[in-house]
Formats: structure tokens, C-alpha cells, sequence
């Protein structure tokens, strides 16, 4: 099943890839359901990777760093890699700032990018003039 998990997070699955991110609203209850939801659906959609999309997030604090690290580790835990992408400047700075180390946490610079670090290819067009 696509969707939202009870955190109110999509959580899409795109062959053994889960995408999903996580917006500024994560607070402790949501963030619990979340790392359930998303740690249930690796188990059972035997996912290989995950990446998880920040782009929209404008800030970060402790809580939100944590729990990127947590979920990271408990995806690894269960065989799935992650890659968090979608960093914006102003977070990475913060995160600096406030001394904080996602560690074990593996970025890429966008979704694309992530999604080809965990082996996803996006399909190139068909040539002009050629049968579809």
C-alpha cells in the first residue's frame, strides 16, 4: 500500500525503494509513528533502500537530527540503505552551528541523485522517430 503513514508522511514505494520526508510539523508522537510506519513497510516490502527527502525542511534542530539518525539506523538494522537528500544550505549550516553530526547518515544533493546512488535508473526517452 502507497500513502500516508499514521504520521500523516507519504511513504511511496518505488520497486525496492521507499521514498518519503519529513516536513517541520515531525513532533515526538508523529516522529514515533513514522519511524514505525516506515520501518514496518521495509520489513514487509522487503525494501533495499530508502531516501528520505529534507528539501522541505527550513530548519532542523536536535530532535529532527535524532531522529534522521535513528531511523537511518534502524533501516540499516533491517538491510535497507538510506540516503536523506534534499538538504538545503541554511539546515546544513544549523547543523554546523549546533555542532550536530548526523553520523552514519549518508546525503545526496537532490532526490535524483539519491535515488541513483541507491541504484534507481530513470528510463531515457525513446529516440525521435522510434516506436514506443
Amino acid at each position: 500500500m502507497n500513502g500516508a503513514s499514521p504520521a500523516g508522511v507519504p511513504i511511496l514505494r518505488l520497486g525496492d525503494v521507499l521514498v518519503t520526508g519529513l516536513l517541520n510539523e515531525l513532533d515526538d508522537k508523529s516522529a514515533v509513528a513514522f519511524s514505525e510506519e516506515l520501518t514496518a513497510r521495509i520489513t514487509r516490502d522487503g525494501a533495499r533502500g530508502v531516501l528520505i527527502d529534507i528539501s522541505r525542511l527550513e530548519i532542523i534542530d536536535s530532535f529532527v537530527a535524532r531522529t534522521l539518525m535513528e531511523l537511518t539506523t534502524m533501516a540499516r538494522l533491517l538491510g535497507a540503505r538510506v540516503i536523506v537528500s534534499g538538504m538545503r544550505p541554511p539546515v546544513a549550516i544549523t547543523l554546523v552551528e549546533l555542532g550536530l553530526q548526523l553520523t552514519g547518515v549518508e546525503t545526496a544533493l537532490n532526490a535524483e541523485r539519491g535515488m541513483a546512488a541507491l541504484g534507481w535508473r530513470q528510463n531515457s526517452p525513446p529516440p525521435e522517430g522510434a516506436l514506443a
